[in-house]
């Protein structure tokens, strides 16, 4: 899940950066309320923490030109401003949830992923792939009965890949997506990646839930699905 966070206070910024990664979530920061409104706008997010004190544009105007062109992006803001009038016109001009600061982390993440709950109704509660199965909520994933326990960034890749199961995705398109709208690295830390999902959901129970497509990319399939995908070893080492 992709979030921008537009905080001028680099500080805190960084900090609610590295703690929505570790939660699995993708995460651009912007500083200034222009710079969150071009990202906003230019890009496609799944939710906004929007900060209403901002260099620029103040929250209350970014917030009011994203509406006004029709983006609907769910938009949860962060302030310090705790008063009834402040709240009110922040929900008035189309945030969908307020957060004071200072604010505990954990009330941040559950509002967040409410917000993604309320945006995605369709979306499955459990995501599947044959008996492979993740839960988005719990952050769990088994295989039948057997709990696997996978580090952020495999449960990240993880469940992307199961959001997209039976299309072909990029490297490109996993890296933007699970790593950095803005990552500069090298891309075959993908296929390191898949190669160690692959040792914890496939290999110890004889599955093949990963295609590599040559030249292409990877693709999550159900078992016994006919395609013209190409499963390779990819080996690797890369930092977790």
């Amino acid at each position: 899940m992709r979030v921008l966070v537009v905080e001028d206070e680099e500080r805190l910024a960084r900090t609610v950066q590295r703690g929505l990664e570790l939660e699995g979530f993708v995460v651009q920061l912007a500083h200034t309320g222009t710079d969150g409104l071009w990202a906003a706008v230019e890009d496609s997010f799944d939710v906004i923490v929007l900060d209403i004190m901002l260099p620029g544009l103040s929250g209350y105007e970014v917030l009011r030109r994203l509406r006004a062109r029709d983006v609907t992006t769910p938009v949860l803001m962060l302030t310090a401003k705790d008063g009834d009038y402040e709240q009110a016109d922040a929900l008035d001009l189309g945030a969908d949830d307020y957060l004071t600061k200072p604010f505990s982390f954990v009330v941040l993440i559950a509002r967040l992923r409410a917000l993604l709950r309320r945006r995605a109704p369709q979306q499955p509660v459990l995501l599947t792939a044959g008996d492979l199965v993740l839960d988005p909520a719990r952050r769990t994933v088994r295989r039948g009965e057997t709990a696997l326990t996978l580090t952020p960034r495999e449960f990240g890749l993880l469940e992307f890949l199961l959001r997209h199961k039976g299309l072909a995705l990029t490297k490109i398109e996993i890296l933007r997506n699970v790593w950095d709208a803005h990552y500069d690295g090298p891309e075959n830390v993908v296929e390191v990646y898949i190669g160690y999902l692959r040792k914890k959901i496939d290999a110890p129970f004889g599955s093949t839930s990963i295609e590599t497509l040559r030249g292409v990319g990877y693709r999550m399939v159900d078992p016994g699905w006919s395609g013209d995908g190409q499963v390779d070893d990819e080996s690797g080492s890369a930092p977790r």
